[in-house]
């Protein structure tokens, strides 16, 4: 039976829906940001392209702009998808205007609960299940894009048109085709990937041979999603809801707030007896004391770390 393993840990929140003893989604929560669903006064700043600015501070794009809403004006907005972190040019959240009164989207715990599956919030002293489930793993595969399976190998690389996995593998073709449809549909689904995704896929010369891939797709990937063919080429194009950033791009966002909360997992986890002097890299450091983590960090556990300082 599938169940949500819940953590509320420093600087972030965790969940992970594990499924015959691995991870099938997953999802991380940063506090302080503008969740999916919020109603939040704002004012537009802008009719062409519509922007918003938000009462409780940052901007979202607006569409549509209603007729008869001039610039400066004062509305209500939801939230429709999050803010999307890119290269160079971060996506602002996207927001529509509504007459609901303001409140507060969904929390991470929320969400969970209104899958239907049971919760089970873990806690620091008990055995790491989210560990044993592949949370370190899952972790690897997000920042890394390498994603191993049977007889092939994915890699994965966001990019800020479309998610791109590429597939890797001997012969025969058809066969690593097929594998590795599988293990993409289950990559799209653990690592929360939306919007754009594309699939270079071994070139496959039969018309049945790429059919029998695309149903593969279907089989195993959750709707809502819409799907191309794949091509001569071994290309096939999937579209699916971008609500929020995936794991991939949250974590390659801020690579060093993503391991300095990784450590300080690891840390929590260390038991009260064992020794108390650590080494971490220096910006990773940095930034646990520039976010009063540590303090965090001794609130839960009682004892202060005695950083090992180059």
């Amino acid at each position: 039976m599938a169940e949500w393993l819940y953590e509320a840990g420093i600087g972030e929140n965790r969940a992970a829906l594990v499924e015959g003893g691995r991870i099938v989604e997953a999802s991380i929560e940063l506090p302080d940001r503008l969740r999916l669903g919020t109603v939040a006064p704002a004012r537009l700043l802008e009719r062409r392209p519509g922007r918003v600015a938000l009462d409780g501070g940052g901007e979202a794009t607006l569409d549509p702009v209603p007729p008869a809403l001039t610039q400066g004006a004062r509305l209500a907005v939801r939230i429709v998808r999050e803010a999307i972190p890119e290269p160079g040019r971060p996506k602002l959240p996207r927001a529509v205007a509504t007459d609901d009164p303001p409140a507060p989207g969904p929390t991470l715990l929320d969400r969970l609960a209104a899958t239907g599956h049971p919760v089970r919030p873990l806690l620091a002293h008990q055995p790491d299940a989210l560990e044993e489930a592949g949370w370190s793993e899952l972790l690897d595969e997000a920042v890394t894009g390498e994603i191993a399976f049977a007889g092939g190998a994915l890699r994965m690389a966001p990019t800020p048109a479309m998610t791109l996995f590429d597939v890797d593998g001997d012969p025969p073709l058809g066969a690593l085709a097929l594998g590795a449809a599988g293990a993409v549909a289950a990559a799209i689904r653990r690592l929360g990937i939306g919007g754009s995704i594309g699939i270079d896929f071994p070139t496959l010369s039969g018309k049945a041979e790429r059919q029998a891939v695309a149903a593969a797709i279907d089989a195993a990937l959750p709707q809502p999603f819409e799907r191309t063919t794949v091509n001569g080429f071994g290309f096939l194009q999937i579209v699916r809801p971008r609500p929020r950033a995936s794991l991939p791009e949250l974590l390659r966002a801020d690579p060093v707030g993503a391991a300095a909360r990784a450590e300080l997992r690891r840390l929590e986890r260390t038991p009260a007896t064992a020794p108390r002097r650590h080494r971490l890299p220096p910006a990773i450091l940095a930034r646990i004391e520039a976010e009063s983590w540590a303090a965090d960090l001794v609130r839960r556990t009682g004892w202060a770390p005695i950083w090992d300082r180059p």
